[in-house]
């Protein structure tokens, strides 16, 4: 029987569907299992499942049938993953392994010769079996022992510090260590990873991808820091930095393109004792822009920052650390106001999305481009609306002052904690606090908390109502009846956090703060006067979030500060 028709028989696809799938199989051509996923008519679960049927083979979940360790380590990691196959248990001189491809015969071949034992095939799902090869063996494992193997006599090089970068060179084009590199690239992309951490240890070379703000640790294989000199040579060399210095800092960019996207990386180097250490910042052009409805704001924040942002000139702070989302909500709100009658013009450090009639400016140090010259050169274009990705010193600071005071409308962004502390911050870099006093409009400080997973998303009463009352009083845990968390699944890499939400506090510069910043208060002034204006706390407007269901409260409590309460 065909796939297709015991998909439909089992009631897995519609005859429909598989009417579409066969018209796109003959335009296209592929297996109808893939097509039907790709469709997403299927699941790869059900079409493994029929695969098993169709072919007489029993199917297994290799999340509940754990790898034979003793097998992983006799069969070389280059032939598991040409093959693609996951050795699970040995008996009686039989060999039982998973494969995803019920016609591989000659993998069953070759491995039958190769450990001189016969060999029994089971199904799985393709995804799985990658996973406990990548998990079991490390990221790239067939590179590294194809490396191993032909630059055995080279490899021992690299212990000598003359001839590091030497051996660097020889081994930086090598095909497989190109393909570990690329492996590291797509991996990181396929787990929605934001920065790749390579931190050279005294043991091993540790890489660790951010995912949803979070860092984890991928699996390498241990004869990986072996190659630690020519993976780094490989990476300066792509972001095109000079190898041979190894004493300071450097800074420099990779354009890639994977699956017709183009990504833009960012990479800095630092030196360690052991060895240098690298972040790799990925940023995808490509990326879907976010509308400010889909933000995560509250009605009443949703609508006073659309009123801030209506305004004919001021300037406009969105403040928060690293990765908080700042130039998202930045982009959104341009995205509302660009009109055909309005000229926005931006400086950035790098442009992060492009933005359909909108003039972006790149910021290029090395030539003597920075913000504040940029931002002079800007103003002698007649725009509307100015974005500066970054107000970093006294001089940007002023002139952005100025631009506002001379009827234009300014956007940018300041590293602080929280919404009032960015007037201290202006004060701090030597702007006047009249100056401040009567450019600023609005100051808005903003997080990024990760939701709770819908995989694996369950709702149960709090555990415990008075730890939460002590952060957000005793009526409103009593008016909670559920709150969400999630279990953990593969889905979420069992975090029970899948995908972020921004959380928010905005207020708008009134009269009485005016008068506060004139007189040089304090931030925590500052504060009690936007709390009692209305303002909502982060940590106030995280727990908005966590009654919806939406992320949990020690989230919250990780990214807000408790002195919010």
């Amino acid at each position: 029987m065909k796939l297709g028709e015991i998909l439909l028989r089992n009631g897995r696809i519609s005859e429909a569907q598989l009417r579409a799938a066969l018209e796109l199989q003959r335009e296209r051509g592929g297996r109808i299992g893939h097509v039907l996923v790709q469709m997403g008519a299927a699941n790869e679960e059900s079409v493994a499942r029929a695969l098993a049927e169709q072919s007489g083979m029993d199917y297994v979940d290799l999340a509940a049938t754990p790898a034979d360790p003793a097998l992983l380590r006799e069969i070389p990691p280059r032939l598991l993953h040409r093959f693609g196959v996951v050795p699970l248990s040995r008996d009686d001189g039989t060999i039982t392994v998973a494969i995803a491809d019920p016609l591989a015969v000659s993998a069953l071949d070759d491995l039958q010769v190769l450990t001189r034992c016969r060999v029994r095939a089971v199904l799985a799902r393709e995804r799985d079996i990658q996973k406990v090869l990548r998990d079991t063996l490390g990221l790239g494992a067939d590179a590294v022992q194809e490396m191993i193997q032909e630059k055995a006599s080279d490899v021992e090089v690299l212990r000598e510090e003359k001839a590091e970068a030497g051996e660097s060179l020889e081994l930086v084009e090598d095909a497989a260590l190109v393909k570990l590199v690329n492996q590291v690239f797509l991996e990181a992309l396929k787990e929605r990873a934001s920065d790749i951490h390579v931190e050279p240890f005294e043991d091993e070379l540790r890489i660790r991808y951010r995912i949803d703000g979070v860092l984890h640790k991928t699996v390498m294989p241990p004869e990986v820091r072996k190659f630690q000199a020519a993976i780094i040579s490989r990476l300066k060399i792509m972001a095109n930095l000079n190898i041979a210095e190894k004493r300071v800092p450097q800074d420099g960019r990779i354009k890639l393109k994977v699956h017709g996207r183009e990504i833009d990386v960012r990479v800095s180097v630092i030196p360690t004792l052991l060895g240098e250490g690298i972040v790799l910042r990925l940023l995808d052009r490509q990326s879907i822009l976010f509308g400010l409805g889909e933000l995560g704001m509250a009605s009443d924040t949703l609508t006073l920052w659309e009123r801030l942002i209506e305004e004919p000139y001021g300037i406009l702070l969105v403040t928060g650390p690293t990765g908080s989302g700042k130039t998202t909500s930045l982009y959104a709100a341009l995205q509302k106001i660009n009109s055909m009658d309005q000229k926005i013009i931006t400086i950035e450090d790098p442009v992060e999305y492009l933005l359909p009639g909108v003039n972006q400016i790149q910021v290029r140090p090395k030539v003597g481009l920075d913000f504040a010259k940029g931002l002079r050169h800007i103003l002698r274009h007649d725009p509307d609306i100015v974005m500066i990705g970054e107000i970093r010193d006294r001089e940007t600071a002023e002139i952005a002052v100025q631009a506002s005071l001379t009827g234009h409308l300014v956007f940018s962004t300041l590293h602080t904690n929280d919404a009032p502390s960015a007037v201290t911050r202006l004060v701090d870099m030597g702007v006047e606090p009249y100056l401040i006093a009567s450019s600023v409009e609005g100051l808005m400080a903003q997080r990024l908390v990760r939701t709770v997973c819908r995989r694996c998303r369950v709702e149960e009463p709090p555990p415990d109502r008075a730890a939460l009352a002590r952060y957000v009083g005793d009526e409103e845990v009593a008016a909670v009846r559920v709150l969400a968390r999630g279990t953990g699944c593969e889905e979420c890499r069992f975090t029970g956090y899948r995908g972020r939400i921004g959380i928010f506090e905005l207020f708008r510069v009134t009269e009485k703060v005016k008068e506060l910043i004139m007189e040089r208060a304090t931030a925590n002034r500052i504060r009690r006067e936007a709390v009692g204006a209305g303002m909502r706390t982060l940590l106030l407007d995280g727990w908005r979030l966590v009654k919806e269901g939406k992320t949990t409260f020690d989230e919250v409590l990780r990214v807000a500060k408790v002195e919010e309460a």
